[in-house]
């Protein structure tokens, strides 16, 4: 006799894509899977790649292990994370990547394959690219503050709701490439609320992150515009002990 396997299987895709070209195109887990495009990125559980459809651009994250290691058996799929951290980004007014479909299948409690389909936002590109591309809007003082007055209180907002990103990296922000620019997160599948007592740390090591790159491209005065704004302006007695974790993070560790 065979023994039925235990399992369950989501897909949900946003309101605002059904009985659109892309909605039809991804309106399950299996054709989701089903598609082709360009492939940007693989690993041993997962491929990053992008199609167009109507002349717009999208990009298919498919995993088909929960995580490395222990995770593919514990704790939240990374693919689940992804699509959490996206969605916590728009419930608070966070630019993000638009999110078209998600979902995932789990069997015997293991995640087998899941999937995330996100809208390309169109002529940006990541602050690690532009640094390796050698982008003039860097050195362009005056647009180069526009992108820290958009994500300052953007970081901000999300350890007001004890939220941590973990990997808070240059090359998880998009820019445009235009005059007035316009930032968008990408990446985050390790992002989650945490207890008080882990909040502190967590939001170092998202600020060491994010310095980490600044440090090497960026001026004092707009590192310390940057920690002005995502304080409010208001900073505090415990300001200078939380900058020096922030400068010493990375010390010995790579």
């Amino acid at each position: 006799m065979q023994i039925p396997l235990l399992m369950s299987s989501s897909w949900t895709l946003m309101e605002s894509y059904r009985n659109t070209p892309v909605g039809n195109a991804v309106s399950t887990l299996d054709n989701t899977f089903a598609m082709t495009g360009v492939e940007i990125t693989r690993d041993i559980i997962s491929t990053m790649s992008r199609t167009e459809i109507n002349g717009k651009g999208y990009y298919l994250k498919r995993y088909t292990g929960g995580g490395k290691n222990l995770r593919r058996y514990i704790g939240r799929s990374r693919i689940r994370g992804e699509w959490e951290s996206m969605l916590f980004f728009h419930e608070y007014g966070i630019p993000a990547a638009k999110v078209v479909a998600y979902g995932q299948e789990i069997q015997w409690g293991v995640m087998t394959h899941g999937a995330l389909v996100t809208e390309e936002a169109p002529n940006t590109l990541d602050l690690r690219q532009m640094v390796r591309d050698n982008i003039p809007w860097l050195r362009d003082r005056s647009w180069m503050a526009k992108v820290i007055e958009q994500l300052a209180p953007a970081v901000r907002t999300m350890h007001n709701q004890s939220f941590i990103h973990t990997d808070l990296k240059w090359r998880n922000i998009l820019v445009s490439q235009k005059k007035n620019p316009e930032i968008c997160f990408i990446d985050c599948p390790a992002g989650q609320k945490v207890l008080p007592f882990f909040l502190e740390r967590g939001i170092v090591k998202d600020l060491a992150c994010l310095d980490k790159m600044g440090k090497q491209h960026l001026s004092r005065t707009q590192r310390l515009k940057f920690y002005k704004l995502y304080c409010s302006g208001q900073l505090g007695s415990n300001d200078k002990t939380r900058i020096r974790k922030i400068l010493n993070f990375f010390e010995g560790r790579e």
